[in-house]
């Protein structure tokens, strides 16, 4: 009997690492988290598991990997549903991780003893990227071999070291066979094992803050976590397995034909989650969006959390009244910049009539008539709507979201045979 109590006290110990055992009743409203980060670390076991699966058929060489894939959906059982459910709850990982981001910022839920888990959310959501682009590489299909091909064109052109960064990730000067081999590793294998340890810290964390943050009160109104926690997490966690059937069943994951390195699809697009890199290089030179834009956002995601606020203020949507009608101006205004631009300098071939340096004409002046509007703004945000310092950053964060869901949604959907506009 003895040995039982301690096996049910093991299994209640690792349970209340979970969870506390009783919760702020505002901290498990759905509107305070949408469920987000729980959808994404169910996603994640989905992946895992349907990846496991997949293993067993799939053959990973670039003679064998599109064979494997036709292999799996025509003969397999359940093989087509099998890739889909994998395909699409890689896609839904992608954008429910977007969100999830989206909401710890907005929600002021990086500062004080958060920030640290807010770096971790960063390296979190790039290896979801990461974990989609080299599994967009598997099917070895036309789709993704110039999807992949554009994307590691582009780091070429990081100074000094592009070229070899590109080269280590390809396994040669082209996507290859060593291409495919080194993303089949790094998707089955290394970024498995990074994702399980930096989600544990991540949840720790979480754990450790007491929780998700709640704008402080007079009076709080504590709740058991078992059922009033629990149950959400089951009702969310089964709508989002039904919506992962029923689309796995109706929609079938892209497959185009055999990858051909000598004929290249028109248009040949980046994968979607890319398509704003993609974007923005067809208007800017490739140095500013291979090292200078990344580098500059980078850097303001991570200084972002180094604010000093108020702790009445953490958990706060939005910051303020003026917060939120700050981020509503700034993601329209940055919208409308985004597109005028992007029609001026297709109408204008991207200034290739002036006789200036391809640098300054690709580069400088593109930059240059994007930034000066946008100091203006932000100017216009301080001096005529008292904008403070947190305030301004949030406007800035939401002009960089609104300019990049924009420049996807151009280079997805406006962007046809040579990447020219189509309306």
């Amino acid at each position: 009997m003895s040995s039982l109590n301690k096996k049910q006290s093991t299994i209640g110990g690792f349970l209340m690492h979970l969870h506390p055992p009783k919760v702020d009743e505002q901290a498990i409203k759905y509107t305070r988290t949408f469920g987000l980060g729980g959808m994404n670390a169910l996603l994640f076991v989905i992946l895992a598991f349907t990846g496991i699966l997949l293993r067993f058929s799939y053959i990973p060489t670039p003679d064998g990997a599109y064979d494997s894939i036709v292999a799996l959906q025509t003969h397999s059982v359940l093989g087509r549903v099998l890739r889909n459910i994998h395909h699409w709850s890689a896609v839904l990982m992608v954008i429910t991780s977007f969100l999830h981001l989206i909401r710890v910022f907005y929600s002021q839920s990086i500062y004080h003893e958060r920030k640290r888990n807010w770096y971790y959310g960063l390296f979190l959501f790039s290896l979801v990227v990461a974990f989609n682009f080299t599994g967009y590489l598997m099917p070895w299909d036309q789709l993704s071999y110039w999807a992949v091909s554009i994307m590691t064109n582009i780091l070429e052109y990081i100074p000094w070291i592009g070229l070899t960064l590109a080269n280590l990730i390809r396994g040669g000067a082209t996507v290859d066979g060593n291409t495919l081999l080194n993303f089949y590793n790094f998707h089955t294998a290394l970024f498995p094992l990074l994702f399980v340890v930096f989600m544990v810290m991540h949840f720790w964390l979480i754990r450790k803050a007491k929780g998700v943050t709640v704008a402080d009160k007079e009076q709080r109104k504590m709740v058991s976590v078992n059922p009033e926690l629990v149950y959400k997490e089951i009702i969310v966690a089964l709508i989002l397995i039904v919506l992962i059937l029923l689309t796995a069943m109706f929609f079938d994951a892209p497959l185009l034909e055999k990858a051909n390195p000598l004929i290249s699809p028109n248009p040949s697009k980046a994968p979607w989650y890319f398509m704003g890199v993609q974007e923005l290089l067809i208007n800017l030179h490739p140095l500013f969006v291979s090292f200078i834009v990344p580098i500059s956002v980078f850097l303001f995601l991570f200084f972002v959390a180094k604010t000093k606020i108020a702790k009445e203020k953490v958990g706060v949507w939005f910051y303020s009244v003026n917060g939120k009608q700050i981020t509503i101006l700034s993601a329209i205004f940055a919208a409308i910049l985004s597109f005028v631009l992007i029609v001026i300098l297709e109408k204008n071939a991207h200034f290739n009539n002036l006789d200036l340096p391809l640098f300054i004409r690709t580069g400088i002046i593109p930059l240059l008539l994007y930034f000066v509007p946008s100091l203006g703004f932000i100017i216009y945000l301080k001096k005529v709507r008292k904008a403070d310092k947190t305030e301004i950053q949030i406007g800035i964060m939401t002009m960089i979201l609104s300019s990049y869901i924009i420049m996807s949604f151009i280079g997805i959907f406006l962007r046809g045979e040579g990447m020219h506009l189509i309306f």
